[in-house]
């Protein structure tokens, strides 16, 4: 299993930063998304090529951390981070494709309020002969800490 810190958003000029979400997305200019996607890949470059090994078949689980207690719709945040770094894997040679023979599941979930560091982990767990184990024992986790917040 590998966890990757993801930015909640990306520099895309001097004066203009980038918010990763799908509604900023939605009503994005083709060239700011183009730019966003390609400053996303250069800043999370360094993390996936430390993963030596080419991938063949993972389940990704995407956990947002926002900077406020302000409601968000989780979706709307982990869409954005699963397009461009499933596609910064493909492009940097980590995984062959991002079609569903390749990533059969996609995991999206609230982390908690995180003021000074506010980011998307992304957590990648290969299938293997333990896949099933881990994915219990990581989801489990996810759960008690979602409820017991409460």
């Amino acid at each position: 299993m590998s966890i990757f810190k993801s930015p909640s958003w990306i520099q895309v000029s001097t004066r203009k930063k980038f918010i990763l979400n799908l509604n900023n997305y939605r009503t994005g200019h083709y060239r700011i998304l183009n730019k966003a996607k390609i400053e996303y890949k250069e800043f999370m470059k360094e993390q996936i090529l430390k993963y030596k090994k080419k991938l063949n078949k993972v389940c990704i689980i995407y956990t947002v951390y926002q900077p406020t207690r302000r409601r968000f719709d989780v979706g709307n945040v982990c869409s954005i981070h699963q397009k461009f770094f499933e596609d910064a894997l493909v492009e940097l040679g980590r995984l062959e494709d991002d079609k569903y023979n390749f990533i059969p599941m996609s995991v999206f979930c609230f982390g908690g309020i995180s003021p000074d560091n506010p980011r998307v982990d992304i957590e990648v767990i290969e299938y293997n002969s333990s896949f099933f184990t881990k994915l219990h024992n990581r989801l489990d986790k996810i759960i008690k800490r979602l409820y017991t917040k409460e």
